[in-house]
């Protein structure tokens, strides 16, 4: 899942939502276009982390990026456990890594448009890694909006390139933007790091068949405490065999 493949299977919400969905035939009026999404897999536990939360702030900054933090938790036994962690998220780092070839899992990874991975630290091959993904004709083609009105969010994606069919699935990340956690014990004693667009939830909308269409989700499925912003990925292939980002949309919620 690139990165976010590990909520597909499960999802803590999924008991209480209606997810409605309209086939649409008129492509968004204003869809956004970020050139990439940049996934980090980090942990409190690792003590080469930082530097690659600091980036990963940074690039949440750029318009022209969705950057989103992805934190595991097999790290925990150093001697902190990891209080943003999810297990599930190790399951799509695994599943990537295969469809690459490499099996190549570890932090801070970066995965950079659901297909290609650099060190979390070192900003000039993260920016190397988004120019060279770029490059392929079906990444981040497809332009995705979010919308709200009243307690609901909708979600559109546009359909993919003419003579150009995929299949794919549409994800919608409850994101927390900044969160300051202060580190008492493990290889990061004594630090303070924020990790910023942290993925607390995730919930499967809809599939993607390269045709547009519309997904209205209750507002009150998304939102929690200390959720303040919502992140749309359309990525290409199945949970077990990921393929690369089609296309993503991000929106604060307050």
């Amino acid at each position: 899942m690139t990165a976010l493949m590990a909520y597909r299977s499960i999802s803590r919400w999924s008991g209480a939502l209606g997810v409605c969905a309209i086939v649409a035939v008129i492509r968004p009026a204003h869809a956004a276009e970020p050139k990439a999404v940049v996934e980090l897999f980090t942990s409190q536990g690792c003590s080469s982390c930082p530097p690659a939360d600091r980036i990963l702030g940074e690039l949440a900054k750029d318009t022209s990026k969705i950057a989103i933090s992805l934190p595991i938790d097999y790290w925990d036994y150093l001697g902190w456990k990891d209080t943003l962690a999810d297990s599930r998220f190790s399951a799509p780092q695994k599943s990537n890594s295969h469809v690459r070839g490499d099996r190549d899992v570890y932090t801070p990874q970066m995965v950079v448009n659901g297909a290609a991975h650099v060190i979390g630290s070192d900003r000039a091959r993260i920016e190397g890694a988004i120019r060279d993904t770029g490059k392929a004709g079906k990444v981040m083609s497809v332009p995705v909006t979010m919308s709200l009105s009243g307690k609901q969010l909708t979600v559109s994606v546009a359909g993919g390139k003419e003579g150009a069919p995929v299949q794919g699935e549409i994800w919608l990340c409850s994101i927390s933007k900044a969160v300051p956690i202060s580190i008492s014990r493990g290889e990061n004693r004594g630090r303070q790091v924020i990790y910023h667009n942290v993925v607390r939830n995730l919930l499967k909308v809809g599939d993607f068949n390269g045709n547009p269409g519309s997904w209205t989700v209750p507002l009150d499925s998304v939102v929690r405490d200390g959720i303040d912003a919502a992140a749309v990925l359309v990525q290409g292939g199945r949970s077990n065999k990921p393929g690369p980002m089609l296309g993503a949309a991000f929106k604060s919620l307050h």
